[in-house]
């Protein structure tokens, strides 16, 4: 069944055209990605089909009755209102047949209107929408029901704009970047809530893993023209890779005739006949198409960054809280050279913070940070850019750097660099104020990389960045020879280039993992220790509201969690060893050191595992 039917839409703001001549369909059930370069116009046909703006040409027509709902990137909501009363003064539904239902109670004598209203309610489970929406609200981290709108941070507006529009139940959704001010849980929490809810979707997103369990179409826009791709992430990569290999073959093909005609064109034939006229018609499309060339800028670079010495960063005993919020608790660690972390958590347990305190713009409450003195930090914040006005894109990169050194004498401009993050020549004399939100956000990593620092700080680096670009700082990243700390939500990112987690538990407890976030979740899935943990674990406070014979004393508390984490890293560990005799490629001088690591690592987790078990039992008491 036909929802909604783009028809040959036009969009162009003065002389640029972002698109022209645009058609597809959405259907029932489907739930459709698109995907193009930032700049293209996605964020404008999102305001098309859900009839925010008009098109310069063509229209889109939608199936009579359909609800449809709308999440844009930066919603309008009324900050005179509260957390609940944004909920109530929603256009939703729900809350029509619930007004018509308390109507017809104050009306008994009108029995048929009651009947009307008891079905509408029946059909819409309108009984318990107040648990529904105090549901959703929590599961997105806004339980603070009486708080006003305009004291929430963007973030927040984003999540209570997205609570709307999934309570509105609609059946076509359409959201412009869902997962951007999301953790990791409420990511995986909305994955779930889509793969279970009958609803049609159609989203931009860059969320790559978001787009393999969610997406089951995902259609591109590249160089004006549409492709579809029927299935999820992985199957557009494959599909994508096949298309582009023949259109590669199409192109030598191409480039042969286009050298044979060349040859006869300057010939200066006359063009007497209908034939020879038609083949000089011709020749234009032919020339062309042999020089399509495709924009995928690979990189392989060596880059030569100052020299780091031993001492990179050192953290030593390092706390910080906010009133009663804390955020750090006597954290220690010493990066090594070339180390690659990743750092995961809910929103609110301190990563930002964490990273203005490396950085020197916050300053911790105890503790000490030593930094080397070959170090020199490039820092990518949230915060974005402040553009001059009148600025072009090259004159800001050019204030920042004019190249970065590469080995043997070698160099890359600020110009080629602008070209490897996809600013074509003509793009770098445009006016910033032209570029879209995305296009900003890769002229700032641009701005950061231009420095040439040796440890690169990003701290959510991937919002509104498309999934072309997202490629492109992936393949400069892996060449990245420094220290990387990255704050990211995005999973497939963290997965290639982070070596290891810091993982922000809240309340100050910071995890180090040995992994990759597919790696932690996995095992976090996966471990019986910590269902086990998860189960019987009561509120932090508890111990320190009522310290009774029941509870754990401060030392027996800061032990339990201690154990919490060094379990977690022996299973992880034995499970790795495990799979290394699984390959069966150990010699045996190998397989017998391997073999008494292996036992050591048993006989902790039993030692390890008798204590918590202990604990956890006085805690339960």
């Amino acid at each position: 069944m036909n929802y909604l039917s783009v028809e040959n839409i036009s969009k162009a703001f003065g002389e640029r055209v972002l698109f022209s001549d645009i058609s597809f369909g959405i259907n029932k059930d489907q739930k459709i990605a698109f995907v193009a370069k930032n700049g293209t116009g996605k964020t404008s046909i999102l305001d098309i089909i859900a009839g925010i703006t008009p098109p310069d040409s063509g229209q889109v027509v939608s199936r009579k009755g359909i609800k449809i709902s709308f999440l844009p990137q930066e919603p309008n909501l009324d900050g005179n209102l509260t957390i609940e009363e944004t909920i109530f003064a929603s256009d939703n539904d729900i809350l029509k047949v619930i007004e018509r239902y308390e109507k017809a109670l104050n009306n008994p004598e009108d029995q048929d209107a009651y009947q009307k209203a008891f079905d509408e309610m029946e059909q819409l489970q309108a009984w318990d929408f107040e648990t529904q929406y105090k549901q959703v609200l929590f599961k997105l981290k806004l339980d603070q029901l009486d708080r006003k709108v305009h004291l929430l941070s963007g973030g927040q507006k984003k999540r209570l704009a997205m609570a709307n529009a999934l309570l509105n139940k609609p059946d076509l959704l359409i959201l412009d970047e869902p997962t951007n001010h999301l953790d990791l849980e409420m990511i995986e929490w909305l994955e779930d809530y889509f793969a279970k809810e009958n609803i049609t979707l159609f989203m931009v997103t860059h969320d790559r893993y978001f787009l393999e369990r969610v997406c089951n179409e995902i259609v591109e826009l590249e160089d004006g023209q549409l492709y579809s791709y029927k299935g999820n992430y992985s199957y557009y990569l494959e599909k994508k890779e096949a298309r582009l290999q023949l259109e590669a073959v199409n192109t030598g093909k191409a480039k042969q005739l286009y050298k044979k005609e060349l040859e006869w064109m300057r010939r200066q034939p006359k063009a007497r006949t209908t034939k020879s006229k038609s083949r000089i018609d011709d020749f234009s499309e032919i020339k062309a198409k042999a020089h399509k060339r495709r924009e995928n800028h690979t990189m392989q670079l060596e880059i030569n960054m100052e020299r780091m010495g031993n001492k990179v960063v050192e953290l030593h005993k390092l706390s910080k809280s906010f009133d009663d919020k804390i955020i750090l608790k006597q954290f220690d660690h010493s990066f090594q050279p070339g180390e690659r972390v990743g750092i995961i958590g809910k929103n609110g347990t301190g990563k930002s913070t964490f990273l203005n305190m490396i950085t020197g713009a916050l300053q911790p409450d105890a503790g000490k940070i030593i930094t080397g003195e070959t170090i020199k930090f490039g820092y990518y914040t949230q915060k974005g850019i402040n553009i001059k006005p009148g600025q072009k894109v090259i004159e800001v990169i050019r204030e920042f750097g004019d190249y970065i050194p590469l080995k043997k004498g070698r160099q890359i401009s600020a110009q080629q660099l602008l070209e490897r993050f996809l600013f074509d020549r003509k793009k770098s004399y445009d006016f910033v104020e032209k570029l879209s939100g995305g296009e900003r956000k890769r002229l700032y990593l641009c701005t950061v990389l231009i420095q040439n620092p040796n440890f690169l700080i990003l701290d959510e680096p991937t919002n509104d960045l498309d999934i072309v670009t997202l490629n492109v700082l992936e393949s400069f990243l892996l060449d990245f020879p420094g220290c990387l700390l990255v704050v990211s939500h995005d999973r497939y990112f963290m997965d290639k280039i982070v070596d290891h987690l810091f993982v922000f538990r809240g309340e100050g407890v910071i995890e180090d993992f040995p992994g990759n976030y597919s790696d932690f979740r996995a095992y976090e899935d996966s471990t019986p220790v910590a269902a086990q943990i998860k189960e019987i674990k009561t509120e932090k406070t508890d111990w320190k509201k009522d310290n009774t014979a029941g509870k754990l004393s401060y030392n027996e508390q800061k032990e339990y969690e201690k154990i919490e984490r060094e379990l977690k890293q022996l299973e992880y560990r034995k499970k790795e060893m495990e799979a290394l005799f699984a390959e069966g490629t150990l010699d045996n001088e190998a397989i017998l050191e391997q073999s008494k690591e292996l036992e050591q690592v048993i006989k902790n987790i039993e030692t390890k595992e008798e204590r918590w078990f202990e604990l956890a039992g006085k805690l339960e008491g």
